[in-house]
């Protein structure tokens, strides 16, 4: 019986190999060239190691890489062999050959899970983009829901579109920006996973196009990939001017997607700001092509630079309601461990979501939802929203100041909200130096987590997460990597950090 489980065609390894740094990718210790072999077969390793080859997938016949690659079959063949003697790689006569972990590693994952926490102690993780709970408030917060709490507890507890009383204060917080919306408009979700899970079930099929930033947000990216979408990225603007709206009109026009996501208020990984003219604009391309734009909004509370004018929401372009869907999400904007999220749509697109939701997780937990319902109303909504920009802005500032100490020829524009920094990584592979990285105790994501197809192999992905000596010393660890790499030292060589007090 054949041990994979699923399987990656030839061209598209080719091009997930081609996207990786020749340069990076041919140097060794001594300035000597690896042997091709060498090269490819560490570049499927990388691959595997991020994911973005499944475990137990089988691989490409010998010929058929060769051919698509532009390498001899021999070469395929020693890199194979290599790939099998280092154990990322199995075979069986007549079933082929499947990807695989040496016995002891972690098995690799295409999103960006957090660190666990018997972990913490030797390595800095900047995977993960997520804060610390703004406290007091939730404490507060989840008092005030145990406090209501009885008043739900006579009932059922099933609310597949959400808590009556979350629902209007979500409502009222869009009418207070500017945007009159009704409870009816409103579905709470579980996070804005759950959200954007939701809107794919119910408004694509297995095959359809979904246009998407390019990078964009990589759980996102392999939530729909998932789905079955087939994503078509759309590069954003120049120098991460926000969108290039002659590009999305030609996507929409000649690709016709159902669907599209965008994140326009402090993009993650980018950190970019969408304009208010660029915000008309696309929902009047989206609304012409009919297709359908999803909006994420998680990152908008977190404006840091108080001189950043906020525009209007995208959905103030789309009053009728027809062509915008609104994603929001508590998760990054107060804490993570709330997996409280929402949609704002028409109320017809509302109701399907909510009809659907019976054959998906029913309704969000009661009581996290009274949580963020009595922090809106109560006031303390603010204040912790206040905090977490604080801690933030310090964060940022302290892994800017210690990239340009450590790393000064990585190129970055500084970001003026959200929680990330996304840096090219002064022509290095992200993806060799995030391997390296793990040696030396920082745990990084590359830039092709975030693309389509192996794009963004040049870059690195870095969260607003640690401040003070860690961010330094997260900068002098990934200095470190960055050199291994520029050396073409093999992994074996850098000495693992065991231990960090900051």
């Amino acid at each position: 019986m054949a041990q994979w489980t699923s399987a990656v065609g030839a061209p598209q390894l080719a091009r997930l190999l081609r996207s990786q740094d020749p340069r990076d990718a041919q140097l060794a210790v001594g300035g000597r060239r690896l042997p091709a072999y060498r090269s490819l077969a560490d570049g499927v390793r990388l691959l595997v190691l991020e994911g973005r080859i499944p475990v137990a997938a089988r691989l490409p016949a010998e010929r058929e890489l060769a051919a698509a690659f532009g390498v001899s079959r021999t070469t395929v063949a020693a890199a194979y062999e290599a790939l099998r003697a280092e154990g990322f790689l199995e075979s069986r006569r007549g079933s082929g050959s499947w990807t695989a972990v040496p016995a002891g590693n972690p098995l690799p994952t295409r999103g960006l899970e957090p660190l666990p926490p018997e972990a913490a102690g030797s390595m800095i993780d900047l995977g993960c983009a997520a804060l610390p709970a703004p406290e007091p408030w939730l404490t507060r917060a989840v008092q005030g829901a145990m406090a209501d709490l009885p008043l739900y507890a006579h009932t059922h507890g099933d609310y597949p579109a959400g808590l009556p009383v979350l629902r209007q204060a979500l409502a009222d917080r869009y009418t207070a920006r500017g945007i009159p919306t009704m409870p009816e408009q409103i579905m709470v979700t579980t996070g804005a996973m759950g959200a954007v899970a939701a809107i794919c079930r119910l408004c694509t099929s297995p095959g359809e196009r979904v246009a998407v930033d390019s990078p964009s947000y990589a759980n996102i990216l392999q939530l729909m990939r998932d789905a079955g979408a087939r994503l078509v990225p759309v590069a954003l603007g120049e120098r991460l001017s926000g969108w290039d709206i002659p590009a999305w009109r030609q996507v929409m026009r000649d690709a016709a997607p159902r669907m599209a996501y965008v994140v326009a208020d402090f993009h993650n990984p980018t950190g970019t700001l969408a304009t208010e003219d660029q915000r008309r604009r696309l929902v009047d391309a989206a609304r012409s092509a009919g297709t359908l734009l999803v909006v994420d909004e998680t990152m908008t509370e977190l404006q840091l630079d108080e001189d950043t004018e906020p525009p209007r929401p995208v959905c103030a372009f789309d009053p009728a309601g027809s062509a915008v869907i609104t994603v929001g999400s508590a998760s990054k904007a107060f804490w993570a461990g709330m997996r409280i999220g929402w949609v704002r749509a028409a109320p017809d697109i509302i109701r399907s979501l909510v009809a659907a939701r019976a054959y998906s997780d029913l309704g969000s937990p009661v009581l996290e939802q009274l949580a963020i319902a009595s922090l809106l109303e109560g006031g303390g909504w603010e204040q912790a929203i206040g905090i977490r920009r604080d801690q933030a802005r310090e964060n940022r500032d302290a892994i800017v100041e210690a990239l340009q100490r450590h790393l000064p020829d990585w190129e970055y524009s500084v970001p003026r909200g959200g929680l990330t920094l996304w840096a090219r990584t002064g022509g290095l592979s992200g993806s060799r130096i995030a391997e390296a990285g793990e040696r030396l105790g920082v745990r990084v994501p590359s830039g092709p987590r975030f693309g389509v197809d192996g794009a963004f192999e040049g870059f690195v992905r870095l969260p607003f997460t640690v401040s003070g000596a860690v961010a330094d010393e997260a900068a002098v660890r990934l200095a470190g990597a960055a050199r291994l790499v520029a050396t073409g030292a093999p992994m074996e060589a850098a000495e693992p950090r065991h231990s960090f007090v900051a």
